[in-house]
């Protein structure tokens, strides 16, 4: 296993206005490398001083960035996915070292988060208002867009470069200034996105970044300077901030949980089907909120799929997420091992469902680093805590059903909505299915991508709000109507 390269890793210290900012009430969070366990540097964790100086510059920055001519804005977002694309090797290798995210994993995410900034870019000098028919009195009616204003945006750490980019494109198109919070446990790829926002040419204190946990996101969400927050992560910690946020009526987009569900059913093309089941629920080893977790299987090919799902995690490689053939690395802590191994004891102790392989923590040479065996779990009961709550790790659930009313109902007893995927030939059955599932995106037969062009969000305990495509353009940004006599 090779130690991390932490040379590449840029400062840790919050950014605002364009410059490095010392909190001295900083606390110091030691960030580890997840595939070794091993000390790389400590993150200055920012708390109230920073929070308030990164929005005061935010403030005062948005009439200079909001006054830019629309085409100067697409130039500047055009030049800011260049950089990107340009330095995307180093973005790869950060991502590396800052949550062992898988290497063939984390270059993808670079040029998606280009195409984003590309794609919003276009938006820019395209938002045009609209006339309205008015009546009794004669006048002329138009609404326009505009930018919010300051833009709160806390991210997670599992994605958090590809988290950020389908958040900042659209929030910088719509005009907007923003304060982004990542972990401390991630914060070197926000901070190096934001690094190159300056070399771009965009203003300083438009985009302007605070690594830390939650005492500098309750300052965030409280703030009355905050005209929008966009949260991505857990369910009880977006409740808080809707309490916080509720004090100054600030509005709030919400990107939460998930514990999708993969229907398969007797027709699909079943080696097609288990690839898909085991890459759509264990890519960075669980670690994302459209994982495919609950493996649903008609009854007359549910033992073949158990079959085939098994030899098919067991033959993707786990190791160093340094190398290139890697698909299954680390977690991102002790904590979080001990976490998701807690759900595979539990499913044990039930005597219920059949672990079929992993189930443990890895050892050897993997010994001290975090990580957790690819857990297959059959036979789950649908009441088992294991098929309800989000494990947020390698285990996969498979629970049986009967027909597709049986599919479709299991599917939907859950009290998250984010993604669903379903596996059929039957074209009628397909469109069937998707329009009565409670879910925001919905995969039919493959894994379509989440492209800047779709909007993405979720139904129930999953999200509120969209991004993607326009939708996503409209999210940071308010309505004005005007009504002229004539």
């Amino acid at each position: 296993m090779r130690d991390a390269n932490v040379a590449l890793l840029p400062e840790p210290t919050a950014l605002i206005g364009g410059k490095r900012f010392e909190d001295g009430s900083a606390e110091l969070v030691p960030h580890r490398y997840a595939a070794t366990g091993r000390h790389t540097m400590d993150v200055p964790s920012g708390g109230p001083l920073s929070v308030q100086a990164a929005v005061a510059d935010a403030r005062s920055t948005l009439p200079q960035w909001r006054a830019i001519a629309p085409d100067a804005r697409r130039r500047l977002l055009l030049k800011l996915a260049e950089l990107i694309e340009r330095n995307a090797e180093e973005l790869t290798d950060i991502q590396v070292v800052e949550n062992g995210t898988p290497r063939a994993m984390a270059a993808m995410y670079a040029p998606m988060v280009a195409d984003c900034f590309q794609y919003y870019a276009g938006w820019s000098d395209k938002v045009g208002g609209e006339v309205h028919p008015v009546w009794p009195t004669p006048g002329l009616d138009y609404s326009v867009l505009e930018p919010d204003g300051v833009v709160a945006i806390i991210i997670p750490w599992n994605s958090p470069l590809f988290s950020l980019g389908t958040i900042l494109a659209p929030a910088l198109a719509a005009g907007n200034c923003v304060v982004v919070k990542p972990p401390e446990l991630t914060p070197f790829t926000s901070l190096r996105l934001a690094e190159l926002v300056l070399e771009a040419g965009i203003p300083p204190g438009v985009v302007n970044v605070v690594p830390g946990g939650a005492v500098a996101g309750s300052e965030l969400v409280a703030h009355p300077g905050v005209d929008k927050i966009h949260f991505t992560g857990s369910g009880p910690t977006a409740q808080r901030i809707l309490t916080a946020a509720a004090a100054n009526f600030t509005p709030v987009g919400l990107e939460l949980g998930g514990k999708s569900a993969n229907l398969v059913f007797d027709d699909a093309d079943l080696e097609d089907a288990a690839q898909l089941a085991v890459m759509a629920a264990l890519q960075l080893s669980g670690q994302a909120c459209v994982a495919g977790t609950r493996l649903l299987v008609q009854d007359s090919v549910y033992d073949d799929m158990v079959q085939l799902c098994a030899s098919k995690i067991t033959a993707l490689p786990l190791g160093d997420p340094a190398d290139e053939s890697t698909f299954f690395g680390p977690l991102i802590s002790g904590a979080a091992c001990e976490r998701v191994l807690g759900f595979v004891e539990r499913a044990k102790a039930d005597g219920r469902p059949t672990i079929v392989t992993g189930g443990a923590r890895v050892g050897d040479s993997l010994a001290d680093g975090f990580y957790v065996a690819p857990t297959l779990i059959a036979d789950v009961p649908r009441d088992a805590e294991v098929a309800r709550e989000e494990v947020f790790g390698p285990v996969l659930s498979m629970l049986r059903f009967r027909d597709e009313a049986d599919a479709v109902a299991l599917a939907n007893d859950s009290p998250y909505g984010l993604a669903a995927y379903v596996q059929t030939n039957d074209v009628a059955r397909a469109h069937r299915v998707a329009a009565n599932l409670e879910a925001g995106v919905i995969w039919v037969n493959g894994l379509g991508g989440l492209p800047p062009s779709v909007p993405f969000g979720g139904y129930k305990h999953s999200g509120v709000g969209r991004l993607g495509g326009r939708a996503g353009l409209e999210e940071f940004s308010k309505r004005k109507n005007v009504w002229l006599a004539l």
